[in-house]
């Protein structure tokens, strides 16, 4: 059973970016659609559940002004993995972008004065869920890529 493929007008609704910003993140490699990539003119760009979740963990990083140099940084980060990133937390100074492992990370990040926001993967990972079409929601899709 292949996975099922979101094409890019459906991927530019449910993420809320624009398909400038989706074709420019592909054609740069920031996140290039794990199901079908484009190969020539007439093909369609396929992407994966996790990629909406990834594509959506980065307009949350840009839409708080952080850089897309970093925003690259942390989305490296995340593919490097060894562990599912559904139990991930996400933590911004505006300035860097780090995993909120433990409580001393975040009470560190905190000690610095500055604001600090949080994206948490397993929220992404939900609103990405009720942002899809009915017909395609599958239950199991959390547990299939290593969530809870």
């Amino acid at each position: 059973m292949t996975e099922q493929g979101y094409a890019a007008p459906d991927v530019c609704k449910i993420v809320g970016i624009t398909y400038r910003q989706l074709d420019y993140w592909a054609r740069t490699e920031l996140v290039t659609p794990s199901v079908r990539d484009a190969s020539g003119s007439g093909t369609q760009r396929l992407y994966s559940f996790q990629d909406l979740v990834t594509l959506r963990v980065i307009k949350s990083l840009l839409d708080t002004g952080v850089s897309l140099q970093r925003v690259r940084t942390a989305v490296e980060h995340l593919h490097d993995m060894d562990r599912p990133v559904a139990g991930v937390t996400l933590m911004s100074d505006g300035r860097g972008v780090y995993e909120a492992h433990s409580p001393e990370a975040v009470v560190d990040l905190l000690r610095s004065g500055q604001g600090v926001f949080a994206i948490a993967i397993d929220r992404v990972w939900s609103d990405v869920e009720d942002a899809l079409p009915k017909t395609t929601r599958t239950k199991g899709r959390r547990a299939a890529a290593g969530g809870q």
